[in-house]
Order: C-alpha cells, then structure tokens, then sequence
C-alpha cells in the first residue's frame, strides 16, 4: 500500500513537471502574440496564463463533472487547446514576432487570415472568465453519487451463504423418476456379522405397462348468448303451500311458547317456523304486545 502511493505521487509530480516546461514554452510565444495585438508588457506577461490556465482548470473539472457537464468541459478543453496551437504556430511562422518587430494588429500578411488571428487572441480572454466561472459553478454544485459501504464480513457471509446453497442443491433436490426407469435393486439387509457366502443376485422386476390415457373428446364451449325464459321449472318450485298471516302467527305463538321475552326475536322466530326475514319481526313485534298485554292485564287482577 505504501509503496502504491508513493507510486501515484512520483506520478503526479512528473505529470506536474512536464506541464510546467510545456507551460513555459509556450508561454513565450502567447507572450509575442498578446503584445501583437496591442496588450502592455503586465497584459503580455499575464495573457497565457488566460490560455494555457483555462484548459489546465478544464481538464480538472472533466475528472470530476459526469455525463452532460464532463461533455462541455472536455469541448472547452480541446477548443483552447486548439486555439493554443493555432497561435504557437503563428508565432514559429512570423520570425518578427520574436524580436516584437511586427506591426500592432498584423499577424498575417493576407486580410482575411490576419482579421481571424486577431480575433481569435483577442476573444480567448473573454472565453476564459465565462467559460472558467461557468466550471467553476458546475463543479462546486456537482455532488457525487453516494456509495454504498459494504463490510468485508458482509462479503464473507455472503459468498458463504451462496456456497452452501450451491452444494445442498443436489440432496435438497432429487433427479426426476421417469417412466422408462430401470427399477432400483433391493436393499439388503445386512446384519452385524458379515457373511462369508456369496449373496444371491436379485432378479429385477421389469415395470408393469401402462396404458396410454386416450384423449377424449370435450364439447366446446358455445359462444352464443343464452335468453333468459322468464318460465322457471315446476321441479325448481317450492312444494310447501303458501302459508297466510294466521297461520305464521299460530305457529310462531307454538314455537315461542315457554320462552322468554329477552329470546323472542327475530331471527329466533325465523329458523323456528322457517319464513322470511321481515315476517320474522313482524311476529315477534305481535307476540310481545300480546305478552305486554297479557301481563298488563294480570297486574289489574292481581290489584
């Protein structure tokens, strides 16, 4: 581990040596170019650090953006790299530029490609302070995806749960018995002491055929809708003859008689003569009126 991280620092510190030289070269050529184009000798001095800056902030933040963000710094990261390129390629073209001999704004001897060299330096520090705050923002509102922490003894019983299901899988499920099987020999008895005769082999018993289950044929099911009659079947009616109020109540007064008032209900009378629900309370409301009465009359006998 140790010798792993000094590894990665070796790496680091050459990785920041060689950016430093590249740096200085080409610092000296975006010098001559931003003093070309009019900057003073601090604005010259300071101009590759706009450049050369600008794509050492953007290739951090491509290591820390994702997705859609890393897709825009990488795009900033290689336009001001090519610009950089564009640039210290005019400076090795135009030898004036090195004793700062050349005329202010004439990076080219044709129109066209001079008013594109003098645009292109002079709009590269305006690039910077947009796009170097707009990755700057990104990257201090970027927040990574949490990682779940699993523990080393989570792992471990895991790999150990998945190899013992993996090995109880051939007891805990047998092979399937098919029909064509040959029949499995006898088991032996085998006593304590071993025995010195031979053992007889036993004779296997062949399956017995089975017959093959003929498919039979089932009617389909129709598919057109049944009309309903409105006629219903004299064996589904009710034999028993309809019975009227009076005869509900002389047998409610029968089944009822000898119980008391509190079991007098509804549904008591209704499983007692078997009639429905509302004739049940309408008998159980006469029959107790007709108990109130009765011990209402008494009361006035007895006084």
């Amino acid at each position: 581990m140790n010798l792993h991280r000094k590894g990665r620092a070796a790496l680091v510190l050459a990785l920041v040596a060689v950016v430093s030289m590249a740096f200085r070269v080409s610092w000296n050529a975006l010098r001559d170019i931003a003093g070309a184009v009019g900057a003073d000798d601090t604005a010259a001095m300071l101009y590759p650090f706009v450049v050369d800056g600008l794509m050492a902030l953007a290739l951090i933040a491509t290591l820390v953006l994702v997705d859609r963000d890393r897709t825009f710094a990488l795009r900033v990261l290689g336009a001001y790299t090519v610009a950089s390129l564009v640039l210290n390629y005019v400076h090795g073209l135009v030898p004036e530029l090195h004793g700062r001999t050349v005329d202010w704004g004439r990076l080219a001897d044709w129109d066209p490609a001079n008013w594109a060299l003098v645009l292109l330096a002079t709009s590269l520090p305006v690039g910077s302070i947009y796009f170097g705050s707009d990755l700057v923002a990104k990257v201090l509102h970027h927040r990574p995806a949490p990682i779940p922490a699993v523990s080393a003894n989570a792992e471990e019983s895991t790999k150990t749960t998945m190899k013992r299901s993996t090995a109880d899988l051939p007891v805990s499920t047998p092979a399937p018995i098919t029909a064509n099987a040959a029949p499995l020999p006898r088991p032996v008895a085998v006593g304590f002491l071993k025995s010195t005769l031979p053992a007889k082999p036993v004779p296997s018993i062949a399956p017995a055929p089975v017959a093959p289950i003929e498919p039979r044929a089932v009617a389909a099911e129709s598919t057109r809708s049944r009309r309903a009659t409105g006629r219903v079947p004299a064996v589904a009616k009710s034999t028993r003859p309809k019975r009227t109020p009076d005869q509900l109540l002389a047998e409610a007064r029968k089944a009822t008689d000898g119980w008391p008032d509190a079991k007098v209900t509804g549904e008591g009378i209704r499983r007692a003569i078997h009639t429905s629900p509302a004739n049940a309370r309408l008998l159980r409301d006469t029959l107790l009126a007709e108990r109130a009465a009765a011990a209402t009359g008494a009361g006035a006998v007895a006084s």
